[in-house]
């Protein structure tokens, strides 16, 4: 099968990217196993952004630091993905999406034991920043090679099955790091990816198509060092915003340097043929409105799995495992509406669909307001579950609307600027979320359980807030946006 999907033939122009041709029974096998193959990657590159939280004392306590040196380990992960993750859609272009994908699963795999057998935190900062890079790789590098193998009428079954695992494995991470730290070693954590990346180089190898263009642009590298610097900063002040671990000067001149090599980049892009990121795609209506949507929507409700276990943990004194239990019901739910996630398009059209989608979002996000040491718990499992089916549907639905108007040869990129975009916000949506019960809750140090129900109420609401008024974005939309997804205009109720 490898043979028969060798790499691709192309034509003369240096940005087209033309998919290669299978036999009738290869494409179909590449159909059925492809899927899994980026959704087992996409779970690695999620489950590892959150299973190390519940870990950071044990680890601290073997390698002789204080948690708080722990923030390095937390935060390098998270940069190095920021950083890289603009060059996947060139490197896919220009190597093919089968060996690029197999770097990725081969790096992370590399980086997560390197990480495993790290013996002082230096070494453990360096290979989580290994880790991170081929992170960055493979959820792009997956989700281009999604688009140019499945037709656009079947794309968005095909993404809503890959996006579960992204939407478990953050709820997961925290279970099993502390069920592993607890009952096991903590260099398991970065162990169990061992097995699951050597399987998926296997698979790769065998049912992984490759997409390349023969005569690729060359790399902006320029942008990249303009780009990575300033998001990397950016990223960096958010995390350790705070902390009191950098004077308020120093946070502002990163925050002003960040600022420098934004614009710089900005400047750069529009006057190059082939930038990093082609910031053109903005001007594609369907693009615009779900990648910036999907960054202001993150941005209200991406702090909810740093709110949670807060509140349950801090807040009503529940355990570890059963503050873990307690999100469980947000994974249940995005289970059970991936398989109807393309009736709902069909019948409504995504302009409709994301619009009340988001207003819903908001509602369920203030309802959060009201958990206090009173609530049920079955009350509390119903918001979540509720709150889990809406924002699976926000996420499949802005991960599909926003290729549906892009040009083949720019799948690439509109590929590189989506996942920058959704890295950043959500990292800047934990942060958010932070700041805001931080605001609220002054004295940190002597703060009771009442008080910091208070605050992650009243953060609650402003984050619900926000997020109802993010809803405006998808008004840009026309009702026959995203119709050659969803075949909404086929239906008898497509007006």
């Amino acid at each position: 099968m490898a043979k028969n999907l060798a790499a691709a033939k192309v034509d003369s122009s240096p940005e087209a990217a033309v998919a290669p041709v299978p036999s009738a029974i290869s494409l179909a096998a590449v159909k059925r196993f492809l899927p899994w193959l980026v959704a087992v990657a996409f779970f690695m590159q999620a489950l590892d952004t959150t299973i190390l939280n519940t870990a950071v004392p044990a680890i601290a306590k073997a390698l002789a630091i204080t948690p708080l040196s722990m923030k390095a380990v937390l935060s390098s992960y998270t940069l190095s993905l920021a950083v890289f993750i603009p060059i996947s859609g060139w490197m896919a272009d220009r190597f093919g999406t089968r060996r690029v994908f197999a770097w990725a699963i081969g790096t992370f795999t590399l980086g997560s034991m390197l990480c495993g057998l790290a013996n002082n935190i230096h070494l453990l900062v360096a290979c989580r920043v290994l880790q991170g890079f081929g992170g960055a790789m493979m959820v792009p590098v997956g989700r281009l090679t999604l688009v140019r193998t499945f037709p656009k009428s079947e794309l968005i079954r095909a993404m809503s099955f890959v996006a579960i695992p992204g939407l478990i494995g953050p709820m997961l991470g925290p279970v099993a790091g502390g069920f592993i730290v607890g009952y096991f070693h903590w260099r398991l954590i970065f162990f169990i990816n061992l097995p699951v990346g050597l399987l998926g180089l296997y698979f790769v190898y065998r049912h992984l198509p490759d997409y390349r263009q023969e005569n690729s642009p060359p790399l902006d590298l320029a942008g990249l060092i303009w780009f990575g610097t300033g998001i990397g900063l950016l990223a960096y002040v958010l995390e350790v915003f705070g902390e009191h671990t950098l004077g308020d000067g120093t946070l502002l001149a990163l925050l002003a340097v960040s600022a420098v090599c934004l614009v710089a980049y900005g400047l750069r892009a529009g006057r190059i043929r082939f930038p990093l990121l082609r910031l053109t795609l903005f001007g594609i209506r369907t693009f615009r409105a779900s990648v910036s949507g999907s960054f202001f929507t993150r941005l209200g409700i991406g702090g909810i799995p740093f709110l949670f276990p807060l509140l349950y943990q801090v807040g009503l004194g529940f355990t570890p495992i059963q503050s873990g239990l307690l999100i469980m019901p947000q994974a249940a739910a995005a289970l059970s509406l991936k398989f109807g996630l393309r009736k709902i398009l069909q019948r409504f059209g995504y302009r409709r669909v994301l619009i009340f989608n988001t207003l819903m979002l908001g509602v369920m996000t203030l309802s959060f307001a009201t958990i206090g040491a009173g609530t049920p718990v079955w009350l509390i499992v119903t918001q979540v579950f509720i709150f889990g089916m809406f924002t699976s549907l926000q996420y499949s639905s802005m991960n599909t609307l926003v290729f549906a108007d892009v040009p083949e040869e720019a799948t690439s990129g509109a590929s590189a600027i989506t996942s920058t975009v959704q890295q950043m916000s959500i990292s800047f949506g934990i942060a958010i979320g932070s700041l805001l019960t931080a605001f609220f809750i002054p004295d940190r140090l002597h703060v009771s359980a009442p008080q910091l129900i208070h605050g992650i109420h009243l953060t609650f609401l402003i984050l619900g807030g926000w997020t109802i008024v993010s809803s405006y974005i998808f008004l840009e939309l026309k009702k026959n946006d995203g119709n050659t997804l969803s075949l909404h205009q086929a239906l008898p109720h497509a007006g």
